[in-house]
């Protein structure tokens, strides 16, 4: 059953990630070209263009649709290019579903590319007083993983979670990756290695903390009515993206024995901002987190991925560790997460991420992921959050 604004995923592809000191142009060529191939269409039969930019990348990075347009092939296609940091992707397949529901393009290409710098991402955009996270980054010199090394505090002194728990994420992650041809890392890890890692930000170790890397993955969408007259009779299909921003900041603290007076202006949302870009994005699919198979979520720490748990519905507030003991989110699981591996096995190649993520949900529901493939999938969700308020959650169906 089509949902009345449902768009078809003709085509996938990827470049592997990795560190293969070359230019983000050529990895998402490649993806694109191998996008494509699976569609069975040929480059000028696309007439809309849409890169995730990379900011990284220099001005052909910040231009990426007419960058991407021009390496494939200038045949007077439409370009458009997007930034949204980590959300760079999914904005970008909003801007194709946009075009398409429009009427502007019946079909669109979505690139998105990166070759990332070794080491800790540096603030880019120049001086900004006014976002939170360069102020975190100038005035705490509070890097990504201290910051993540709060986060896995903040669950250790409300939860009860522990560093196994954390492991395990690691060992599961690293099990599903080793399955996947496009993974930067392809080998299982255990829990007593992930232990004997160093140190990072405590009480997270190298092996809790993803890479960054280079990498590249491209879609080609297009409406309903066009996959039909192509021969797909039954393609997977983007049901909604959600793109929100934070309603309210909680400005509670909620640790314990830890009294707050904080005077807000209106009263915080329920919902965390995680918890809020995927509800937005089941409401708009008419689904709820019990019809899921599967989620793809950004596991840049360990211990995020067990909060995105629970920002998905997956289970209630502190009982992400649970899930993961029982195995539940791992494959053969009742709904496995990050089965393509996830950041812990690809790193982060930023505009890349959110649209190799729909990769992964379209192979998955096609029942074409290989070794990694989950029974009788029909449904799955995407989820990201990035900086300035900039998250994203893509639910597919087939």
């Amino acid at each position: 059953m089509s949902g009345a604004g449902d768009i078809a995923v003709l085509g996938a592809g990827m470049h592997p990630w990795g560190k293969w000191g070359r230019s983000f142009v050529e990895y998402g060529t490649v993806a694109a070209r191998a996008a494509l191939a699976d569609a069975g269409l040929d480059w000028p039969d696309v007439r809309s263009v849409v890169g995730a930019a990379t900011v990284r990348g220099g001005y052909p990075g910040y231009v990426a649709g007419a960058t991407f347009a021009r390496a494939l092939g200038w045949q007077g296609a439409r370009v458009t290019s997007v930034y949204a940091a980590c959300a760079s992707g999914a904005q970008a397949i909003n801007t194709a579903r946009a075009q398409i529901l429009s009427g502007m393009a019946e079909v669109v290409l979505v690139v998105g590319a990166d070759a990332a710098p070794k080491g800790f991402f540096a603030p880019a955009g120049g001086e900004r007083p006014d976002d939170p996270d360069w102020l975190r980054f100038r005035v705490l010199g509070a890097t990504n993983p201290a910051y993540f090394g709060l986060y896995a505090r903040r669950r250790m002194a409300l939860h009860g979670d522990t560093p196994d728990d954390f492991a395990r994420v690691k060992v599961k992650n690293a099990a599903a990756g080793a399955l996947n041809p496009y993974a930067r890392y392809r080998k299982a890890v255990t829990a007593e290695e992930v232990a004997a890692s160093a140190v990072v930000a405590d009480p997270l170790r190298l092996l809790d903390i993803c890479a960054t890397s280079d990498g590249a993955a491209a879609l080609v969408l297009c409406g309903m009515d066009y996959a039909r007259r192509h021969g797909a009779v039954d393609p997977v299909r983007i049901r909604a993206v959600s793109t929100v921003t934070p309603t309210y900041p909680n400005t509670v603290l909620d640790l314990p024995d830890i009294a707050t007076d904080s005077a807000v202006a209106a009263e915080p949302s329920p919902y965390s901002f995680r918890a809020s870009i995927a509800r937005a994005a089941y409401e708009e699919a008419g689904i709820g987190p019990e019809d899921l198979s599967l989620a793809e979520v950004y596991d840049l720490s360990t211990a995020l991925e067990l909060e995105w748990y629970e920002d998905l519905g997956l289970c209630g507030a502190g009982e992400g560790a649970k899930l993961v003991r029982e195995g539940v989110t791992a494959l053969g699981g009742r709904v496995p997460v990050n089965a393509s591996g996830g950041l812990a096995s690809f790193g982060e190649a930023v505009p890349a991420q959110a649209v190799a993520q729909v990769c992964e949900l379209t192979w998955q529901l096609r029942g074409t992921a290989g070794e990694r493939q989950i029974d009788g999938a029909r449904t799955g969700i995407t989820a990201n959050q990035g900086l300035f308020g900039h998250g994203s959650s893509v639910i597919a169906v087939r």
